[in-house]
């Protein structure tokens, strides 16, 4: 296993009431005592060095006695969420699948959480560490490997990725039930899950077997691709989405970074763009919800038609850029996509200005894709523009009198605005009109 470095974590488990257990870390000649409680549970609290190892820990109580072999110490990282996550080489996808005979790496330790949901929480679950090599790699999540990569040779220390993702599974599962059921909204919403039988459909139920078991172990954050099984229920996600980061932070007693991706373009059968609509959700969480910051995907799409993009590399990268600012202290501008900050009109034109902008915009070709712009009759055209900079002037012949701007407002839109960093605008609209 891997333990997260510099810090007071966890040991714990289960043995005879009213025991003393005791704990000896390779790390330190001092032994921490606890004793077992009258339900058999203990815990203990072992502070831990800085990243290296292997080390051993060696557990002792009355005639019972236990050693823990090959304990890194480094930084840990929760990867969760649905397929995009948990998409693997053994799901196609080229990039890992091509190097993965290359891959091994004693230094990267994964934890695949097995998909297993419960109607209460669960104390334990049945799955092993392992060091990172071809055989571990293949059924793992790329994203997860790819950051893992990235973190550990930018850091220099043992790194630690537990994967507790499921295809196909809305926000709402992955959510501490009371805390769905405390709010109206959120009710509604979830019960517009259809059931399915590769996949539970009630609250609560992953966060009751996939998460909460590991709650005690020391995280250094949460990486979190999910949301395309919401956009049935747009309007509500940026408060489950608050709900649901807040209820693990106060679980872990930790305000650890939550990096997310926003939804790739994809063709849903709706008659709505109900994905835009959540991309505008995950960008109103990234803007208001600490120690947050979202990945975009827009330029990441070969194929609209597939809701599984290839390139997860690039993905992970962006994630990796989020992390080594926060929590790592290493120094960047803009290493995150510009979200819509605000706007004013100037006679005919619209001046549009970001967040997270410090660089200047580029367009990749002549014009701006899925760049509009309406009047007061709402009626929208497409729009011509001029750069400022870190700002984005927009105006057409055919609107005197602008009023509103979208960028890359559709289900599909793969839009080529971006930073001279070279990472994509976030889509966004100015207005709040009926979008049906």
């Amino acid at each position: 296993m891997v333990l997260q470095r510099n810090t007071d974590v966890y040991i714990w488990g289960w043995g005879r009431a009213g025991q003393q257990v005791h704990i000896l870390p390779s790390w330190t000649t001092d032994t921490v005592s606890c004793t077992v409680s009258g339900d058999a549970r203990w815990k203990a609290k072992v502070s831990t060095p800085d990243g290296g190892g292997p080390h051993t820990i060696k557990l002792q109580s009355h005639d019972q006695y236990l050693v823990l072999n090959n304990v890194l110490v480094g930084e840990v990282w929760l990867c969760a969420g649905q397929s995009n996550m948990q998409w693997s080489a053994r799901n196609n996808l080229k990039e890992i699948k091509q190097i993965l005979p290359t891959i091994n790496n004693k230094n990267i330790r994964f934890l695949q959480v097995s998909n297993l949901a419960a109607q209460a929480p669960q104390d334990n679950i049945f799955d092993q560490w392992t060091e990172c090599n071809p055989t571990t790699a293949e059924s793992f999540s790329a994203i997860g490997y790819f950051f893992a990569e990235r973190l550990q040779t930018e850091l220099g220390v043992p790194i630690g990725i537990i994967n507790s993702s499921w295809g196909g599974t809305s926000a709402e599962f992955w959510t501490p039930k009371e805390m769905i059921d405390e709010d109206p909204e959120l009710i509604k919403n979830a019960l517009l899950q259809k059931k399915a039988p590769r996949k539970p459909h009630q609250p609560g139920v992953l966060w009751n077997s996939m998460v909460y078991p590991l709650v005690n172990y020391g995280i250094a954050g949460v990486l979190w691709y999910q949301g395309e099984d919401n956009t049935i229920s747009y309007s509500g996600y940026d408060k489950l989405m608050q709900t649901m980061v807040s209820s693990w932070r106060k679980a872990w007693n930790s305000e650890f970074p939550f990096y997310f991706v926003q939804i790739a373009p994809y063709t849903y059968k709706y008659d709505v763009p109900n994905a835009a609509l959540l991309r505008e959700q995950q960008a109103r969480t990234a803007l208001t919800l600490s120690h947050t910051g979202m990945v975009v995907t827009t330029d990441l799409v070969d194929n609209i038609k597939d809701i599984h993009p290839q390139k997860k590399k690039a993905v992970a990268d962006r994630l990796a850029d989020l992390a080594l600012v926060y929590p790592y202290g290493k120094g960047a501008v803009d290493f995150q996509s510009p979200i819509f900050k605000g706007y004013q009109t100037e006679s005919d034109k619209i001046r549009i200005s970001f967040h997270h902008l410090q660089g200047d915009l580029v367009v990749k070709g002549k014009e701006i894709i899925d760049l509009f712009i309406a009047g007061e009759d709402q009626i929208f055209h497409p729009a011509s523009f001029k750069l400022k900079g870190n700002e984005l002037l927009v105006y057409s012949k055919e609107v005197k009198k602008p009023v509103a701007v979208r960028f890359g407002f559709t289900n599909t839109s793969t839009p080529n605005l971006f930073t001279d960093t070279g990472l994509p605008v976030a889509p966004f609209r100015t207005d709040n009109w009926h979008v049906f």
